[in-house]
């Protein structure tokens, strides 16, 4: 419901794309709480151009072939419309918080307001994130969680707030980016808090590829590397892979 106002807005324009990881997820059963479709097609509403096709007094060229003189600038007017998303994602979340109750931002923080070891992850399993969170809260570890709801446009300047205060760091990746020494969403977190001048001790997991199943006790194993990080006041290795056979 949302993707269609924020791929739709005046100020964006642009593909959307809803992700979901796999494999578990597309095959388990869960209880959904759905809107009534009155609701949903006033908030989604009719898609009204201001330019198609057949206007005969306004006409333009659609998927004409750009050459060196424009592509660049063309670059730019994407680019400005991606950066214009992060804040209709969240002017859209707050109308359909009105209308479900639900609240939406660009990521979910949990229980963070006074972690020291803190997670940043990604999709499903960012639910056993947070069962490990509460367990590990239980043993008296300040432990929280961060999950990105928006990847692009990467909110960088408000993630970068929300770990200011994160001594030890753990980012996840559910994908191997093949550059040889971090994640896409490691160098996104990372570049976000060297902008900010921040330098948490920080720790990139690929973990979960092919639907490998993600539990409690292994995510827990990421936070005691966090906790082995502070007392040996070493690193390590930075790029670790989590749960795979040897």
């Amino acid at each position: 419901m949302q993707a269609y106002r924020i791929a739709e807005h005046k100020d964006i324009r642009l593909p959307i794309m809803i992700c979901q990881d796999g494999f578990i997820t597309s095959h388990a059963v869960e209880n959904i709480e759905l809107l009534e479709d009155d609701i949903v097609k006033t908030f989604v509403g009719e898609y009204e151009p201001e330019h198609y096709l057949l206007k005969d007094n306004e006409p333009f060229a659609v998927g004409p072939y750009a050459v060196t003189n424009y592509v660049m600038e063309a670059k730019r007017a994407q680019m400005q419309g991606l950066r214009n998303a992060k804040q209709v994602t969240l002017d859209v979340a707050k109308e359909f918080e009105q209308i479900s109750g639900r609240s939406y931002g660009l990521f979910e923080e949990y229980r963070m307001e006074d972690a020291d070891y803190a997670m940043v992850i990604i999709g499903s399993a960012a639910g056993t994130g947070k069962d490990t969170v509460d367990m590990l809260r239980k043993q008296g570890v300040r432990a929280g969680l961060l999950k990105i709801r928006l990847f692009r446009p990467f909110p960088a300047e408000e993630i970068a707030e929300a770990l200011k205060n994160v001594k030890y760091l753990a980012i996840m990746d559910r994908t191997e980016d093949y550059n040889g020494h971090c994640g896409p969403l490691g160098a996104e977190i990372k570049s976000a808090l060297y902008n900010a001048d921040l330098h948490p001790a920080t720790l990139n997991y690929c973990y979960g590829i092919g639907g490998r199943d993600v539990t409690v006790e292994s995510l827990a194993s990421v936070f005691e590397d966090l906790k082995t990080v502070e007392e040996t006041g070493k690193l390590g290795e930075t790029y670790r892979y989590l749960s795979v056979r040897e």
